[in-house]
């Protein structure tokens, strides 16, 4: 337990755990020199960031995300030389399939629309898809193949930054929750629920779903609701696919995603979200999205009809009301940065959000372009509405 009579200065404080504020704190200590603090309320890793897919992918995103994730694939690619751990990331590629002639044709746009931004897609007619994997219903038309990308091991992954921003010198704290913040003219002091008190000129907030707290004490309120990912795993089964594989649809019952680990178990998510309570940090599976899910993934891969299921599992993820994430400077409080609200999509481009946040705290601005993920737009549409 820290000493409530102990003040413990860095550069930067960094409040959460999750994959955004161990990537932020390891590059703000690898790549800028800076000291650092992170506090976590629970364990690293602990919510969203350990409990998600794991999928590593580019396609299928907005636009404005592309040039993050790209980012964030140059650091996916070089991590065990960063890290010195494995985080089981294999780029295996991510492959998107379709049911439908008009879903096909919107794959062919993303297609086009990403090309210029440095990301190509290899797209298969449902012939194609046939003779490379040979494991797809008839109903399956059309795919869209990103070669470069694949999946890692959320379990692993948070901690292992933290433990590599440890090494680097970096405080990492447990077990701390946040009950209050101090301003004034030279930095922010902190205040945990076990006595410490952490003071420095710089504040990250990061804490997932319950960065909206700590963005109000600024005037930055986020329209922002905790949704639980529905996540299961089966049975081993004879490894065959390597790329991890969704479902392009509009229709949300109808998502479904899965990837095939070196052991054979196939892991799997997608569709409708269930609850998640954010103030008792508690997730649910729902039984009705499990055996939907199961059904979308017979539907899609028929020689999956007798698998057994061995598990399931939730968290608890931050989603904006337009599911855009909330990233770069405080409008209203200096020295204030946020990196919150991915919406179920942060996993993917986690080590490019902490490059980038670490890059824009060290040297006032970045190379990625960030401007779209601003918390002033929130401001700007109440203007709007009023």
């Amino acid at each position: 337990m820290n000493d409530s009579r102990v003040l413990t200065r860095s550069d930067v404080l960094v409040l959460g755990g999750g994959l955004m504020g161990t990537t932020a704190a390891f590059f703000l200590r690898t790549q800028h020199g800076r000291s650092v603090t992170l506090l976590e309320r629970e364990l690293v890793g602990r919510q969203a960031s350990g409990t998600n897919f794991g999928n590593v992918r580019r396609q299928g995103r907005d636009l404005v995300q592309i040039p993050l994730a790209n980012r964030a694939r140059a650091v996916w690619g070089r991590v065990r030389e960063l890290l010195g751990e494995d985080l089981e990331f294999v780029p295996y590629g991510h492959l998107r399939v379709c049911y439908t002639h008009e879903q096909a044709a919107v794959l062919e746009r993303h297609a086009r629309d990403v090309k210029p931004l440095g990301l190509d897609l290899e797209l298969f007619s449902a012939e194609q898809l046939r003779r490379r994997w040979g494991i797809f219903s008839p109903g399956v038309v059309a795919g869209s193949l990103s070669a470069r990308d694949g999946h890692a091991n959320p379990r692993i992954a948070g901690p292992a930054f933290a433990r590599a921003a440890q090494r680097a010198g970096a405080q990492v704290i447990e077990h701390a929750e946040v009950v209050h913040v101090e301003r004034d003219g030279s930095g922010f002091t902190v205040h945990t629920a076990v006595g410490g008190r952490y003071r420095a000129e710089q504040l990250l907030v990061c804490c997932g779903a319950w960065s909206n707290r700590i963005a109000s004490l600024f005037g930055e309120a986020v329209p922002m609701e905790a949704r639980g990912p529905q996540m299961g795993v089966t049975e081993p089964l004879p490894y065959a696919v390597a790329p991890s594989i969704g479902v392009s649809t509009p229709i949300e019952t109808e998502s479904l995603y899965f990837r095939q680990i070196r052991r054979g178990n196939i892991v799997f998510g997608g569709g409708l979200k269930g609850p998640a309570l954010a103030d008792e940090i508690c997730a649910y599976v729902k039984p009705d999205n499990t055996l939907r899910q199961l059904r979308e993934l017979r539907r899609l891969v028929p020689a999956f009809a007798n698998v057994q299921l061995i598990r399931v599992w939730s968290g608890i993820e931050g989603y904006t009301d337009d599911w855009t994430p909330v990233m770069g400077p405080s409008a209203t409080t200096p020295g204030v940065c946020y990196a919150f609200g991915f919406s179920g999509e942060g996993f993917a481009i986690s080590p490019g959000v902490g490059e980038v946040m670490a890059e824009l705290m060290a040297r006032g601005s970045t190379s990625t372009p960030i401007d779209a993920f601003s918390v002033q737009r929130f401001a700007a549409k109440k203007l709007q509405a009023a």
